[in-house]
């Protein structure tokens, strides 16, 4: 593992990060999530990978879950702590596959794909292994992401103001991100690399962690998971 891993979620990006989040930004969507989340967590605590600025965080923890955060962006946790109560939810700065906390929970999650920041297989191997260091026996580490399609090149984002194409390379799993955004007259790009890796790829992980797939879905109100679907939401389990 990398020593120090790039912070591409700096100042610039941080400062539009919520005005990009389109349909995921809007209340059904994210009540959706509050609520698998919550059930889940079924009155314990609970530790997001990746808080970012608290889209998910924030209105969980009005949900009465306490939440604790890891992130590696300071820049993106001064959006959250910025915020309504966002002061209040405890944030430790660091990589989210490594960096640990001396408790245990009854959640762990990741959304919105921030798995895919983890841009090597041993890293992500990592991820899991940390969050199952993480939990309480019987408890669950969720992981929203969407599934390799196969396309080279993909528009993910169109509208008057931002512009998304995903550049996908099947033989590495490398997958870049290129987010083209209106800012002040000028058009701005930003490329952000990931890695991206099938269900059957992340259930090994699990399982190297020791824990084991307890349901799939292809959305947050339990829509079944098909080959047509575009992403999937994982619940795997620590026995």
């Amino acid at each position: 593992m990398a020593d120090a891993r790039p912070d591409y979620f700096g100042e610039e990006v941080a400062a539009r990060y919520d005005d990009g989040l389109g349909e995921r930004g809007e209340p059904a969507a994210i009540a959706a999530t509050v609520d698998f989340l919550a059930g889940l967590a079924d009155g314990g605590a609970a530790l997001e990978l990746g808080i970012g600025t608290g889209r998910i965080a924030l209105p969980l923890a009005e949900r009465g879950v306490p939440i604790h955060g890891i992130d590696l962006s300071e820049a993106m946790v001064a959006r959250l702590r910025a915020k309504p109560s966002g002061d209040r939810i405890p944030v430790a700065i660091g990589d989210f596959a490594t960096t640990r906390l001396e408790r245990e929970f009854a959640l762990v999650y990741l959304v919105f794909n921030t798995i895919m920041n983890l841009t090597t297989q041993a890293d992500q191997i990592a991820c899991f292994e940390n969050a199952a260091a993480h939990l309480a026996p019987g408890g669950c580490f969720v992981v929203e992401v969407g599934v390799p399609r196969g396309e080279h090149l993909e528009v993910f984002a169109l509208s008057d103001t931002h512009v998304g194409v995903d550049e996908y390379e099947p033989a590495t799993q490398r997958l870049v991100s290129h987010h083209f955004s209106l800012v002040d007259g000028t058009w701005v790009r930003n490329s952000i690399p990931f890695r991206s890796a099938p269900p059957g790829e992340l259930d090994l992980m699990a399982r190297l962690a020791g824990m084991r797939l307890r349901e799939r879905w292809s959305g947050w109100s339990r829509e079944p998971f098909t080959r047509e679907s575009v992403r999937h939401i994982s619940v795997w389990e620590k026995p």
